[in-house]
């Protein structure tokens, strides 16, 4: 990890670059898959887990009996703990329900914006080097919440052909049985266009690999929307002397061992603070089991130094990142100018992983500097904002003549027209 100390602002830029991805290698490969799904359906999807993954699919819905044997493998601790983590996510969630808005904008002239939810969604959990459960409650709690009529789950297996049983029991918990043994850029196609076991949505969900996230892009230039960009994971933790280099070690890796390609930042106010998390870096990453995914990401992570709190903070809403730990003495005036960020961390004992996992937010962020322009996952992703209006006659009366005036002065007679021939009665 390098640490580069007062850089000037000419050179923030190249610092905040992230991981360099050369997609163009499989950009094409990607179109293939989705075209062929799109044409082929069920049949397609068969194919290519065999083709790609070695797997044979017999059914690619999980069937009832699949969902009681999972739930008898998962260990109690851990349903425990999905107890604990779906009721602070439905907490935190619940009260982010729109309301309706109704406004009389002039005497008989109503507006109303009406907060509906997204009839069927998708959510897209991977299963590769990790199968996140968490992902589960993040994306089907909110949806359940939101009013989604119908949640569709795609998500890979096993080399037999099975569905991660963690997996499986959070989606029964958040009352998903639409659960679909499709992994990888086949499992967005399915989902985008519909085949004869999958059914279409109208909006995808979730996280993945370059693949996943290609297929998504490819997607939604058509008619099915998706929640946002998404790269791989990152976290900044800014620091001063108040910070625990023990503690900002730990954040860092809890990043980097997403995958060799995930970065993390850290921010200080001194070499010496560098130096010791990146001391402490070195050892806790040796004690990791993931250390071949956490040694490769810690090549494009690194340590920036600034003498002034200000510049910390220009920084930091410059990188915009996914996870923003806020480390320092008085963090809250630090916090209060952040501008960009995914999901902010406040103080010494609010690790990455909290949120993660159940603190209560959601986990599925903008990463890759979106966070500039994008929020994470909440209850209005999983909803539209329909308008409605009401005039009556004399609320169109008052309003005709600057209806009109409009029309004319951009050359649109007949909506002019729609006004003056109810002028008439």
């Amino acid at each position: 990890m390098k640490i580069y100390v007062n850089p000037p602002q000419t050179e923030w830029a190249a610092l905040c670059r992230r991981a360099e991805q050369d997609n163009s290698l499989i950009e094409e490969r990607v179109k293939t898959i989705v075209e062929r799904v799109e044409r082929e359906g069920d049949a397609a999807i068969r194919a290519l887990a065999q083709e790609i993954d070695g797997v044979e699919l017999r059914s690619l819905k999980v069937e009832e009996q699949e969902f009681k044997q999972a739930e008898a493998k998962v260990r109690s601790e851990v349903k425990s703990a999905i107890e604990v983590a779906v009721k602070n996510i439905t907490s935190f969630h619940t009260a982010q329900l729109p309301q309706e808005v109704r406004v009389e904008t002039q005497p008989g002239v109503v507006c109303i914006q009406r907060p509906v939810a997204i009839e069927r969604v998708g959510l897209y959990i991977p299963g590769g080097t990790a199968p996140l459960f968490s992902t589960v409650l993040m994306l089907a709690l909110p949806a359940k919440i939101a009013g989604c009529r119908e949640v569709v789950l795609c998500t890979p297996t096993n080399k037999q052909g099975e569905v991660a049983a963690e997996v499986l029991y959070a989606a029964r918990r958040c009352g998903v049985t639409s659960v679909f043994k499709v992994g990888g850029a086949q499992a967005v196609a399915a989902m985008a266009y519909g085949t004869e076991s999958v059914p279409k949505v109208g909006k995808i969900f979730g996280p993945g690999n370059r693949y996943v996230t290609l297929a998504k892009q490819l997607v939604s230039g058509r008619n099915t929307s998706i929640d946002m960009p998404a790269g791989p994971s990152e976290v900044m933790v800014m620091a001063d002397e108040s910070a625990s280099a023990e503690f900002v070690a730990a954040d860092f890796l809890s990043q980097a061992e997403h995958g060799k390609d995930s970065q993390a930042m850290v921010v200080c106010s001194s070499v010496a603070i560098a130096e010791a998390v990146k001391a402490e870096v070195e050892r806790q990453a040796a004690q990791l089991s993931r250390e071949e995914y956490v040694s490769e990401s810690l090549r494009h992570s690194r340590a920036v130094v600034f003498d002034e709190r200000e510049q910390m903070i220009a920084f930091a809403n410059e990188y915009a990142a996914e996870h923003l730990i806020v480390a320092m003495e008085d963090a809250w005036s630090v916090v209060d100018k952040i501008t960009a960020a995914g999901s902010v961390f406040v103080g010494n004992y609010s690790p990455e992983s909290a949120g993660d996992y159940a603190s209560g937010t959601n986990h599925t962020l903008p990463t890759s500097g979106w966070a500039h322009s994008c929020s994470g996952v909440n209850i209005d992703s999983f909803m539209r904002k329909m308008t409605i209006q009401e005039l009556t006659q004399e609320g169109l009366q008052a309003l005709a003549p600057t209806i009109i005036a409009m029309a004319d002065a951009e050359g649109l007679g007949a909506h002019a027209a729609a006004v003056k021939v109810r002028m008439k009665n």
